[in-house]
């Protein structure tokens, strides 16, 4: 089993998996490596990382220098090759157009998604996040707990690689000994700042990133994660020693040829094809799921993007992975006699509660960094050593701040690979227009600004949601989801208090913040430009009040699962992919124990 073309399926499988990203890739794995037949359904083109990634290229390479177009967002070498928050084929519309009403909805169209270029922060989740509303009565507690998730937190930590240390912090959970990475030393920038943090009592730690600052233990981890599956054990230890330690010399957004940090199409695909349990098809848009009389899914209906064709193909169960409001649209156009408003919808909650992270952020210039001697600052492919998790959780809760929830603090500063980026304002700090003296105050000032953004847990509301829209379709005829947005206070309020911390710290450093927003209403980013969005098919112990139950199953058709973020009644401060692996490993183990006893 491997790649094949929409026409070489087999007659019918055991799982069909919708999506290859964080989700999709970590429930074919599961699975897979099992013994499970899968098939896996991508609606992007098929994309390998080690031979498409630019590792050494530099910016002045790139067409327009690597800066960012309409169709390249994160620029020229980002590793999303289709995909971004527009897309000519396949539109999306919003109910409002007024400021702070529309939701930006990020695609990617090619194997692996998401998992391609993100930030790669792998954050667990507290035991806090789990169950919010009993902590300060808003929002939804989880049917699960973190004593649930986490046995799965340490396989998957165990299985991708992830840098970082333990700190005893409040709801920051420890990973057991013997799992985590050493974490890089920290820059120039992130030492100003962990000092800044002392003297404000805002902690600044080593953050957890899913890259390898060493080698992985490819004999002992893979006997641990399948101890009672020799040869599970070892095709990943043969899929495992071809992975080498990050040497710190290319920005993790575009891939990575030597399978440094995670990605689904060099961590999770390689060992569930070797399987020989996994066949995969890209350029596949699913359109809906096929149901029987009873309700049950039996399979799925796509179209062959570079064909036009429909194509059916039956399995057992159905795992909807595509990300979180893919995969809402796919059951919300499943329409039949059954499922009237679409599959898993009877509660009349699909679609409802989506989220997004709360997103500020501020900059300025440090005065003691200019004129740093040169020297290599990039690190781990140009990402975050370090970060400041939530600290005011006894003042929330003591009803202190005017809003409920936290966030975290993410660093960006010194001497990275340039681009035309870094010498913005160079002309007005200088005062010289060009010739030797404006090289000489390029020098001077390349490397002293710093940035930090929030990343904050939003609250689910009623105002935000997504529906099918009744009259647009995309490029092949699938209606399209339409958006309702609105943050509320909390969000706005949050958004301002990260404005304020953020100055406090630049100030504290000896440097001067840029403009902040005191009412975090123009601060705040718009949603979904985070790209942390999850929600719309929130899982719940009353299937009254909710999509999916705590495996991630559908009520109405317990043969579907949703193992991204869809399922997600919160969404905590804490980036949510890797509680999404977590999550799609313990559903894919429920899945395999079910299908044994004869229930799907």
């Amino acid at each position: 089993m491997a790649h094949i073309h929409a026409s070489k399926t087999k007659p019918d499988y055991d799982v069909i998996v919708v999506g290859s990203g964080a989700a999709g890739g970590q429930t074919a794995y599961t699975l897979a490596m099992e013994g499970v037949k899968v098939l896996m359904l991508e609606a992007g083109r098929n994309y390998d990382p080690a031979t498409e990634t630019p590792m050494f290229n530099t910016p002045e390479q790139a067409p327009l220098r690597a800066m960012s177009t309409p169709d390249k967002p994160f620029g020229y070498y980002d590793a999303t090759i289709d995909g971004g928050w527009e897309m000519p084929d396949e539109p999306y519309t919003n109910a409002s157009s007024e400021p702070g009403r529309e939701f930006k909805w990020w695609r990617s169209r090619m194997l692996g998604g998401r998992t391609n270029h993100w930030g790669r922060i792998a954050l667990r989740n507290g035991p806090y996040d789990f169950k919010p509303y009993s902590r300060d009565g808003l929002g939804f507690d989880w049917p699960i707990s973190y004593e649930d998730v986490a046995p799965y937190y340490d396989k998957v930590e165990l299985l991708i690689g992830v840098y970082g240390t333990n700190e005893n912090l409040e709801n920051t959970p420890n990973s057991p000994d013997g799992i985590l990475l050493r974490p890089p030393k920290a820059r120039a920038a992130e030492l100003l700042t962990h000092r800044a943090g002392r003297q404000l009592g805002i902690p600044v730690v080593p953050v957890h990133r899913a890259v390898l600052s060493e080698r992985l233990d490819s004999r002992g981890i893979p006997a641990r994660l399948h101890p009672n599956n020799p040869r599970a054990a070892a095709i990943l230890t043969d899929e495992m020693s071809r992975r080498a330690a990050c040497f710190w010399a290319t920005p993790c957004n575009r891939g990575c040829s030597i399978k440094a940090n995670y990605q689904s199409t060099t961590v999770h695909l390689p060992p569930a094809l070797a399987t020989g349990n996994l066949d995969i098809i890209t350029d596949a848009m699913v359109a809906s799921l096929l149901t029987d009389q009873t309700g049950k899914a039996r399979g799925v209906t796509f179209i062959d993007k570079k064909t036009g064709r429909d194509h059916q193909i039956k399995a057992r169960v159905v795992v909807l992975a595509a990300s979180a409001m893919e995969s809402v649209r796919v059951l919300l156009n499943s329409r039949t006699a059954q499922h009237r408003d679409g599959v898993g919808n009877s509660s009349g909650l699909l679609g409802k509660y989506i989220m997004d992270s709360v997103g500020a952020k501020l900059g300025g210039r440090v005065p003691m960094l200019e004129n740093l001697p040169p020297h290599n600052e990039e690190g781990a492919g140009d990402g975050a050593h370090i970060y400041s998790p939530w600290w005011l959780y006894k003042e929330q809760l003591a009803g202190k701040l005017d809003f409920p929830r936290g966030y975290h603090i993410e660093t960006a500063g010194s001497r990275r690979m340039p681009n035309v980026g870094s010498f913005g304002n160079l002309e007005r700090l200088s005062g010289v227009g060009y010739g030797r003296r404006l090289k000489d105050e390029a020098r001077r000032y390349y490397g002293s600004s710093v940035a930090y953004s929030g990343r904050g847990e939003m609250i689910p509301n009623d105002d935000c949601f997504t529906e099918l829209d009744p009259t647009v379709k995309d490029r092949w005829g699938i209606p399209v989801l339409r958006f309702h947005w609105k943050w509320s206070e909390y969000e706005h309020r949050q958004a301002a208090h990260m404005q304020r911390t953020f100055a406090e710290i630049i100030t504290t450093m000896g440097g001067t913040p840029g403009s902040l927003d005191a009412t975090g209403r123009e601060a705040i980013a718009e949603g979904g430009r985070i790209i942390h969005e999850v929600g719309g098919a929130i899982m719940g112990a009353d299937r009254k009040k909710s999509v999916t139950n705590r495996h991630s199953q559908c009520w109405d058709a317990p043969n579907v699962y949703v193992t991204d973020g869809a399922s997600f009644c919160s969404n905590s401060d804490k980036n949510p992919t890797l509680t999404i692996m977590a999550l799609a490993w313990r559903a894919a183990d429920h899945m395999i124990a079910e299908m044994k006893k004869g229930n799907l």
